[in-house]
């Protein structure tokens, strides 16, 4: 069978939480016809454009890459259609697909959702999983619906979250999962030995996007709350809070059980290379690792060295005037 003969797949993603999906369709012996991601985008203080992770990779293995600023464009439909996909699989792309582009492949339209819908459907469920205490995910594939994570669900594996689970720690491990699961829902497809089943619509629920200044700590709520705040945001938006109108990132914290009801939320009550702890709605929680405006994260013990952090300071919410 010559190169052309082999049923093409067209990809489209964009974090790098895309791009082991990428690798495995190449290592599986999938023709990847086509790759859309994402344009470019300005980051940082000076506003450089960034180059999509998934475009790098692509680019590096000689991938044809689209980057349609629309993808209810015509041309752009015009041009999927000419790749004639068996399968189009789609991994964080960040856009809604429409439904001119799910009609077009011979076999459908292959969804990797971070979570075990119908839970978390939406921008950020790895993150929220996190900020909700849970102690479990996991990843499901499906046939893409014209609405955002409604279509039928083909497989799913369950993957357990530990206490000390960040949401990028836990993405890599949602990625490795993800990727044995996308082989195994395409091969099974190919056999005709799945069967798509209608998700429980009433069970959904949702993860929207997070905004940066979701991030503000609100050191009026439980210390579980928080510490699960602080994971979930890690590595964006981070969690952040003011001392003295100083901005501070919090990285890292463990939930303190001391509380004095002498003291309010936020306050600062020790003061320790060990951590700095703080006063929270229900207890106290011990700050370990923060990282300063303009400068690099670091533990407690290290910032003390050359900071002084005074207890009994409330810690802001917002810079002062």
């Amino acid at each position: 069978m010559t190169v052309e003969a082999v049923p093409a797949v067209v990809f489209m993603g964009t974090p790098s939480f895309s791009v082991p999906f990428l690798d495995t369709l190449l290592k599986s012996g999938r023709r990847v016809a086509g790759v859309l991601t994402q344009p470019d985008k300005p980051r940082g203080r000076g506003q450089r454009l960034t180059v999509p992770p998934v475009k790098e990779f692509a680019i590096e293995h000689n991938l044809p890459v689209f980057q349609p600023g629309r993808l209810s464009d015509p041309a752009v439909i015009e041009q999927i259609k000419k790749i004639h996909p068996e399968y189009i699989v789609v991994v964080a792309y960040g856009k809604i697909v429409p439904a001119e582009i799910l009609r077009i492949p011979e076999k459908g339209c292959i969804n990797v959702h971070a979570s075990l819908l119908p839970e978390y459907r939406g921008a950020s469920p790895i993150q929220w999983a996190i900020i909700e205490g849970r102690t479990y995910t996991g990843v499901t594939t499906m046939v893409m619906a014209e609405t955002l994570d409604t279509g039928d669900i083909l497989l799913q594996e369950e993957i357990g979250i530990n206490r000390n689970d960040t949401a990028g720690g836990l993405s890599i491990k949602l990625s490795e999962t993800g990727v044995r699961l996308l082989v195994r829902t395409l091969d099974g497809l190919d056999r005709g030995e799945i069967v798509p089943r209608p998700q429980d619509h009433a069970k959904a629920t949702y993860a929207p996007l997070l905004k940066k200044e979701d991030g503000l700590i609100d050191w009026g709520a439980a210390s579980e709350d928080i510490f699960n705040k602080i994971r979930g945001f890690d590595p964006w938006p981070g969690a952040y809070t003011f001392y003295k109108g100083d901005r501070w990132g919090v990285w890292r914290a463990e939930v303190f059980e001391k509380r004095d009801s002498t003291h309010s939320p936020g306050e600062i009550i020790g003061v320790q290379p060990g951590g700095i702890v703080v006063v929270t709605g229900d207890g106290a929680l011990k700050v370990t690792e923060i990282q300063a405006e303009g400068k690099k994260k670091m533990s407690v013990a290290e910032y003390l060295r050359g900071h002084k952090v005074e207890g009994g300071v409330i810690l802001d919410k917002g810079r002062r005037q």
